[in-house]
């Protein structure tokens, strides 16, 4: 090979690595951004996020339906897989439940169907001890009147605080002190009696 075609060959090579590059890295980058979100339903969901100082991963997420109606996709944020109640229960840290609306629903209903949940999922003297944190909760939602498609509310689990409820990002009244309270949330969607079969195996990370 002459002087001139080796330098023809190298002047070739360089302009097509870095095309071969450029290329690379831009199919990656999509990859990647992608990666950070979920979409349940038309809901984007955070695969990561911060709660209470500590980093959370998106454990699972669903969709509530009722007869042939969507309701809402719930997410459940933990700092360790789970794929059991008694495992999501004994996750040490933040825990968050977060909902985002699919239709307009009246919250008297679905605090009324929240206090059933959770009586149906736990034993009665336990119930007892918590009625009258199952009462605040019932008028939280009530006292919104109406929650519209894409609103959002979250149940927290903060330790050295308790249960806060958050409804379209503002923080509704107290936290529940109650240790058994937000144990009692949970069994809403993940207990023996769920709201959702479907929904509970998604929000537990169950393959359907």
């Amino acid at each position: 090979m002459n002087v001139i075609t080796l330098w023809r060959a190298r002047a070739w090579t360089l302009p097509l690595i870095l095309f071969l590059l450029l290329t690379l890295s831009l199919s990656l980058k999509p990859l990647g951004a992608a990666a950070q979100t979920v979409s349940v339903s038309g809901v984007t969901l955070e695969n990561r996020i911060m709660l209470g100082g500590s980093a959370l991963q998106l454990n699972g997420a669903g969709v509530r339906t009722r007869a042939v109606f969507r309701v809402y996709v719930a997410g459940l944020y933990l700092s360790r897989p789970a794929t059991n109640l008694e495992e999501v229960l004994a996750a040490p840290g933040p825990k968050r439940l977060s909902v985002t609306m699919l239709r307009d629903i009246d919250t008297a209903v679905l605090g009324r169907l929240f206090a059933r949940g959770i009586e149906n999922n736990i034993d009665r003297r336990t119930f007892s001890r918590l009625i009258p944190g199952v009462i605040r909760m019932s008028q939280i939602f009530t006292d919104h009147r109406q929650l519209r498609a894409g609103d959002t509310f979250t149940i927290d689990w903060l330790p050295g605080s308790g249960t806060v409820i958050s409804v379209k990002g503002q923080v509704a009244g107290e936290p529940f002190t109650e240790p058994e309270f937000f144990d009692a949330m949970m069994r809403i969607w993940l207990g023996a009696q769920p709201a959702e079969q479907a929904l509970k195996d998604a929000l537990l990370g169950r393959s359907p």
